[in-house]
Parts: C-alpha cells; structure tokens; sequence
C-alpha cells in the first residue's frame, strides 16, 4: 500500500505561515516539532486523510535554508507513506531512482523518512515515509 501522507512547504516564518494557513485552511496546526539533525521546525495540519507540513529552517546550513535562499517558499516536497520502507528503498533502487541516503533516517511525526532525488522525479522531491512502531 502506498498513499498521500503529506505535502511539505518551506516557508521563511514558521508562526507567520500557521496564522496564514490557518485562515487559508479554517483550522489550526495540530503539532510542531523541531527535527534537530535537519535543522528544521515543522508544523503540521490534519487534512482529511493526509497532512500539509510547514517546514522552516534553524540554521543557514539546513536543507530547507537553501532552498528558500535559491526557490523562495514553496512546494518543497510530496511525501508517500509506504508500510517497508527499505523494501521501497530497494524497489526503487532497482528501478533506477537515485535515493539521497543509503538508510532511512528519523523525521518528523514519528516517521523514518528517505527521500528520491528530484533528477530521478521529474524534478519533484519525493518523501517516502514510514510511521515507527515502538
């Protein structure tokens, strides 16, 4: 089983995105969440059966600092909940997708988190996800 669990949005000020989003969406975030090693702050909204994440960075050197720097805010990536995600990583591997990390790593949400480079995407970053069961 595969499905839409959520779509990421980097943005420049995490509490002045979930005031917009909040009207924009006409609820509140239900979490925020500080993912140290990615020097990031999320947010997330419950929206039906999948979530938008709100993604700003803590430090010049994150991912998300980049991004913002190079793109502006915006559509960062579209993450798909899988139920293995190493036997994913490995499909996909074998179909030719480049991964940016050999392992999954702890995310955001409680999830273990890898993610297919956007050359092997049409250009999207694609997250594959996986709720950890502890």
């Amino acid at each position: 089983m595969i499905r839409l669990e959520h779509i990421g949005i980097a943005v420049k000020n995490l509490e002045d995105s979930n005031e917009l989003f909040e009207q924009l969406l006409g609820r509140t975030h239900y979490k925020t969440e500080e993912v140290a090693l990615e020097h990031v702050k999320t947010a997330f909204f419950k929206i039906g059966e999948s979530k938008v994440e709100l993604l700003e960075a803590t430090a010049p050197e994150s991912a998300i600092a980049k991004y913002v720097e190079k793109r502006g805010e915006g559509l960062h990536h579209v993450a798909f909940e899988v139920e293995d995600i190493v036997a994913e990583m490995e499909r996909l591997k074998k179909e030719g997708f480049r991964l940016l990390s050999e392992q999954p790593k702890r995310g955001a949400d409680n999830k273990l988190v890898c993610f297919v480079h956007p050359k092997s995407a049409n250009g999207v970053l694609v997250e594959l996800c996986q709720e950890i069961v502890e």
